[in-house]
């Protein structure tokens, strides 16, 4: 199980798998189990957005067991944010918001540990 973290410019926090484009999200998310998914929302010049990560995401199935919105972008995250509490399964933990540094710290510390 991976944790995976778009964007196309910050920097990957430790203990992720970072995908810089859409692409790269969806290919992760179709071929690794994935546990928590962080997603940004602009994603560069392609005019391919984190909404069309959700919108494939909600297309194809492939739901992680938690998401986070780290976009600075608040219309793009309403919008990804709108999107995924329609269609999420039971199961999957939606945040409405960036990953709190306890939750990075942990990761960081477990995969540091392995």
């Amino acid at each position: 199980m991976i944790h995976l973290y778009l964007d196309d410019y910050r920097r990957c926090p430790k203990g992720f798998k970072l995908a810089r484009n859409a692409d790269e999200c969806l290919m992760a998310l179709q071929l690794e189990e994935v546990d928590i998914l962080s997603l940004d929302y602009d994603l560069g010049p392609s005019g391919v957005t984190g909404r069309d990560v959700v919108t494939q995401m909600i297309n194809q199935g492939l739901f992680p067991r938690e998401v986070y919105l780290h976009t600075s972008s608040m219309c793009g995250k309403k919008e990804m944010y709108e999107l995924l509490y329609q269609h999420k399964p039971e199961y999957m933990i939606l945040h409405n918001g960036p990953m709190p540094a306890k939750v990075a710290e942990r990761i960081a510390e477990e995969y540091e540990g392995v």
